[in-house]
């Protein structure tokens, strides 16, 4: 049974010869992030052609997710290159220093609207919780601060407000000129950081679409303030990533578990798509192998219905970027034959909108009811499979398609598998047999397995699929007729 839980890795230094790129593909990555909080438009250019050329030549889809840096607030870097601060000592975030002469008494920062977002009492977090401190007076630009818990503090570490409520935007310049080009590369997801409220995504969505791009959108859950009006965000977005280092600062580790469970339900309960990311396997940047809790965190995942799980610089900088999305393959197929990872209640008791997603729910239901071996489903933009793969099931769900940018788009859907497949003949009687013979040359089914095809009786229109049909292989080559 093929792994169902998809798998994204970010591509970095790590990762840029052909070989390691071919490593890659046959440990099974299903797409590739482009970090552009780092390195140069080209580099990621040049990262992009070549996955691309490495997928289709070992035959398989690899999407592509172009990932925004947005408004990460920093501080600013030192004179000595670092500090040590220990526990009451005072330190200020002064946006008035100069972003290159720190010292151990203040720093500047990237965010020159810092000291209008805080007052005394709040509790500012360095280098992703690292450090502490606890504000004791705002004067101008000048936040003092005494250290509640210290620590070493290098250059350019993060900062955020425990609890949430920095108004620096969603979208800074370089993300407009970055969208620019994940349009350009023609990105299948674009990954918008630090989301605050629908508006941003809309907003993304826009400045994508007048740059002539049709990638979906991935709205990044890391800020608190997101949350409250997380239904809304998922609506306007078609993917939400649990980006669980920031958010985590934020909200506080405690919290954590919990709400990460909440948005997976909430996204697949709203027939959208959610991303698990961070820290899944870190201590395989140098390690060959996981720790225990990496293993379960990452199975946890999985058997809380996440389409995918992310790598970070375990992929980007680690010294074993292959071997890190096998360790992760092997833990997710495994959590997947958890009767839990099987079963679903999804929309049970809903009522359907469209003709298309009754024909999505009705196939699933059938599928796990019958000892169905196999979905096939004739589509143009991938919406039935997607709702397809909101119903917890361990029957593969192949997604035959014509278009490139629908099969890539289709990788992040759990269990939804692209076929390239076009439609050559009116018949619907051939079609029916070239797409049970399609399952066949995959070794998917065999004689007397039961497979259900889905498709529009006219071909080549969005949103037309009305069609479900039960077939038993062998047999299919022996009808005739309906």
């Amino acid at each position: 049974m093929p792994r169902r839980t998809k798998i994204v890795a970010t591509l970095g230094p790590a990762t840029d010869s052909v070989e390691v790129m071919d490593d890659l593909v046959a440990a099974g990555v299903d797409v590739v992030r482009l970090n552009l909080s780092h390195d140069t438009h080209e580099r990621h250019r040049e990262r992009a052609e070549r996955i691309r050329d490495r997928a289709w030549a070992s035959g398989r889809q690899v999407a592509v997710l172009v990932d925004l840096q947005g408004p990460k607030i920093r501080i600013g870097k030192f004179r000595e290159g670092s500090i040590r601060l220990a526990s009451d000592d005072r330190f200020c975030i002064d946006a008035d220093c100069p972003l290159d002469d720190g010292d151990y008494r203040r720093a500047g920062t990237t965010y020159a609207e810092l000291a209008k977002d805080v007052s005394r009492g709040d509790t500012l977090l360095l280098d992703d919780g690292a450090i502490e401190l606890w504000v004791e007076d705002v004067t101008g630009n000048a936040i003092s601060c005494k250290v509640i818990v210290g620590g070493k503090l290098s250059n350019n570490k993060g900062i955020n407000k425990k609890g949430g409520g920095l108004s620096a935007p969603a979208l800074t310049s370089k993300d407009m000129e970055d969208i620019r080009f994940a349009a350009g590369i023609e990105a299948d997801y674009l990954a918008v950081s630090f989301v605050r409220s629908a508006d941003d995504v809309r907003i993304a969505r826009e400045v994508l679409h007048e740059a002539g791009g049709t990638g979906s959108i991935v709205a990044k859950i890391e800020r608190a303030e997101a949350l409250p009006g997380i239904d809304d965000i998922i609506t306007a977005a078609d993917v939400i990533m649990i980006a669980r280092g920031d958010l985590g600062v934020e909200i506080g580790d405690a919290e954590l578990p919990a709400v990460q469970k909440r948005l997976i339900r909430k996204a697949r309960g709203m027939n959208s798509v959610a991303i698990t990311a961070t820290q899944m396997m870190q201590s395989m940047i140098e390690s060959p192998i996981p720790t225990r809790a990496e293993v379960f965190d990452v199975a946890n995942a999985v058997l809380d219905g996440t389409d995918a799980v992310m790598l970070s610089a375990e992929t980007s900088v680690g010294k074993n970027p292959a071997k890190v999305v096998e360790a992760m393959h092997r833990i997710c197929h495994e959590a997947e034959t958890h009767v839990s990872a099987r079963r679903s209640t999804h929309r049970l008791d809903s009522v359907f909108g469209r003709v298309d997603e009754a024909i999505a729910m009705a196939t699933m239901y059938t599928a796990n009811h019958l000892g169905v071996k196999a979905i096939a489903a004739l589509t143009e933009t991938g919406s039935t499979v997607k709702w397809m793969s909101r119903i917890s099931s361990g029957i593969p769900i192949y997604a035959l398609t014509r278009f490139v940018a629908t099969r890539r788009k289709v990788t992040l859907y759990r269990g939804v598998y692209p076929v390239s497949f076009d439609v050559a003949s009116t018949d619907i009687h051939e079609v029916n047999r070239e797409v049970v013979e399609e399952l066949l040359r995959r070794g998917t089914v065999r004689d007397g397995d039961l497979v259900i095809i889905t498709k529009g009786d006219r071909s080549g229109v969005e949103g037309q699929t009305n069609i479900m049909k039960i077939m038993r292989v062998g047999e299919h080559a022996l009808l005739t007729k309906d």
